[in-house]
């Protein structure tokens, strides 16, 4: 693990770190995971595919990518002219560390009539050996425009993966990758919670196992589940997905009340994504000054990687709006 930085006692980060990026020209991202200190000055808060978006779109000549080392990839992936820096190079992701490349390869060799759906959190080696790659908001979009009867392989998440076959009805060969984080929730801590909050909807993220999404009353992505917590017609909200979102919903919403989701003993600290939590300001500060750690990703390996981020622009870009896997519940296997 990267260690925490030295001898930066006596710094205003914030002001050093705002000194910084108009030095560097640099944009600062941050995803919804980020602790919120760092999410209050990041120039774009947002999920990990909008974010690398919109820098690719601005004119800075840097990305800090406060967010997970597969974030900072499709950033570089999308604008390689950039330089790309992520505080703490260890933050990975476990569903990247379930996919390996030469496993991921593998087992496509041996399903040769199957393509590939990949789930954004893999790593720029597996996207380039993937077909298409999908977001939480786009999956259900893409999977409806391929042939009935093309076989199609889904990972990393399994989770995300067996959602997605029951509410499309498509029998996929599933990677059988975890987010850790998701798989924390407990369904007795989310039944003892709701009951003290009788009146209160749930809102799920996908990643989560089905335990969790058989009761929730909206499934979907990070961007989903702020705009549901925005237009639901209660006053309290139960999320099921890692609690640092919910300092977006009680700045734009501070008349509503959000409770995070438990844990197995309906209290711990498991649900905080351990990876999330590696970058700090203390790194951010020294990432933008000595622009290290910094993504790189070789020329031939990154066009690949792009076809497939690509190929899913295009096929999210093929449908109606942007919407989302919600607000349908599904139930049963």
């Amino acid at each position: 693990m990267t260690q925490q930085p030295t001898n930066l006692a006596g710094l205003d980060l914030r002001a050093e770190i705002d000194r910084l990026r108009r030095e560097r020209n640099a944009v600062i991202l941050a995803h919804y995971y980020q602790k919120p200190e760092i999410q209050d000055l990041a120039d774009f808060v947002g999920d990990s595919l909008d974010l690398s978006r919109k820098a690719q779109a601005t004119d800075a000549d840097v990305i800090a990518f406060c967010g997970v080392r597969f974030m900072a990839e499709t950033a570089k992936i999308l604008s390689p002219e950039k330089i790309v820096v992520l505080p703490d190079m260890d933050a990975g992701c476990s569903l990247e560390d379930s996919c390996q490349p030469e496993e991921f390869a593998a087992f496509r060799a041996k399903h040769p009539d199957h393509i590939a759906l990949t789930y954004i959190n893999c790593s720029a080696a597996v996207k380039a050996l993937s077909d298409i790659i999908v977001t939480s908001s786009s999956a259900e979009k893409i999977i409806s425009q391929l042939p009935k009867d093309q076989k199609i392989i889904f990972g990393p998440d399994r989770n995300l993966g067996g959602y997605l076959v029951r509410k499309t009805g498509r029998d996929m060969l599933l990677w059988p990758g975890v987010c850790i984080v998701h798989e924390a929730f407990s369904e007795t801590e989310l039944l003892k919670l709701k009951a003290k909050h009788p009146g209160a909807p749930i809102a799920a993220h996908p990643e989560c196992p089905p335990l969790i999404l058989d009761h929730a009353d909206y499934i979907g992505s990070t961007s989903g589940i702020l705009a549901f917590a925005n237009d639901f017609p209660g006053d309290t909200l139960i999320v099921a997905t890692e609690p640092h979102i919910i300092h977006q919903m009680e700045k734009a919403l501070p008349g509503k009340t959000f409770i995070g989701a438990p844990g197995a003993d309906g209290n711990c600290n498991c649900n905080i994504c351990p990876y999330m939590a590696l970058n700090t300001m203390e790194k951010l500060y020294v990432a933008l000054r000595d622009l290290e750690p910094r993504i790189e990703i070789e020329e031939g390996l990154r066009l690949k990687a792009k076809t497939s981020l690509d190929a899913m622009l295009a096929m999210a870009s093929a449908t109606v709006g942007q919407g989302d896997l919600g607000p349908a519940k599904v139930t049963g296997d």
